[in-house]
């Protein structure tokens, strides 16, 4: 992704020598863009439809961007498509004839305290992948990690002494902390599994499959569908679901925004608003379905 960024930079400058504040301003929307991708999409610039510009667009509208503002937007990434297409990179230009309507928000879905606990309750610790796959969905929900930045953790990522884990994202490393429930599975995983499961000792990956290399994200998907299924969960659980919920239910708790902001990794304050319309909407939701005048 920062390299599709930075090429374009580069055709801006160099190719069509655009002025310094047209670079500016152009480079600006589409950094703010490719933030909102990586941190509230979870895709690739080159996955991105058309659906996904229109919920970006509403973004922009929900954190109180101008019209005008998002307008420029729009032709900045527009210009950014064209380039990419002209290049070979994508075979569509997303924003190309974008409805004028803006898409109605969807809110990330987020699980209740309930369905978490029922989540982490699945994986049965009888079996090498019981203990494994306990150790995975503890770690996910104690670190709100994208699950890329999950399953390329190394052994020398986690601190079970210290009680955290180092995780990069963004050409960025932080440290989030564990929670004791995620210390015991990690424990447990690290010394008497993963030692069973890994392929040779040359293989650094924290998370391994079956293979003894390191987990992939279908593989990780697949899993997490499977104890969705054995929760007998109806919502769509995804692993960004636990992303999504860490953050809500950080804030239904008393977190402070920068904090939240630090351990999610969002370069943007503004991806890290959006939980706030979340925990509101999860308020109204639960004043409705019970206050006795609503």
């Amino acid at each position: 992704m920062a390299n599709l960024v930075s090429a374009y930079e580069n055709y801006l400058l160099n190719i069509k020598h655009a002025s310094a504040n047209t670079v500016a301003s152009y480079m600006r929307d589409i950094r703010q863009f490719t933030d909102y991708i990586s941190d509230i999409e979870d895709m690739q610039l080159e996955a991105c439809d058309r659906d996904c510009i229109c919920r970006y667009t509403q973004h922009l509208s929900n954190n109180g961007k101008s019209p005008s503002t998002i307008a420029r937007s729009i032709a900045s990434m527009k210009s950014f498509y064209a380039f990419c297409q002209a290049e070979g990179f994508v075979t569509d230009n997303p924003v190309h004839e974008i409805p004028q309507q803006k898409a109605e928000k969807k809110l990330p879905q987020i699980l209740t305290g309930r369905e978490v606990e029922l989540l982490l309750e699945q994986p049965k610790c009888t079996d090498m992948k019981g203990f494994r796959d306990k150790a995975m969905l503890e770690t996910l929900y104690a670190t709100g990690m994208r699950v890329s930045e999950m399953i390329s953790l190394n052994v020398a990522d986690v601190s079970l002494s210290g009680s955290f884990v180092k995780c990069e994202g963004g050409g960025k490393f932080r440290i989030i902390p564990l929670y004791p429930a995620a210390v015991k599975a990690l424990t447990a995983y690290l010394t008497d599994i993963r030692p069973k499961m890994v392929s040779g000792p040359e293989e650094e990956a924290l998370f391994v499959n079956i293979n003894g290399d390191r987990m992939t994200r279908q593989g990780f998907w697949k899993i997490i569908k499977h104890y969705q299924d054995t929760a007998q969960i109806s919502k769509d659980i995804t692993p960004h679901t636990l992303r999504h919920s860490f953050a809500a239910h950080l804030l239904e708790n008393g977190a402070d925004l920068r904090s939240l902001q630090e351990m999610l990794g969002h370069s943007d304050i503004s991806s890290t608003q959006i939980y706030t319309q979340v925990v509101k909407q999860n308020l109204k939701n639960v004043y409705n379905k019970y206050h006795p005048r609503a």
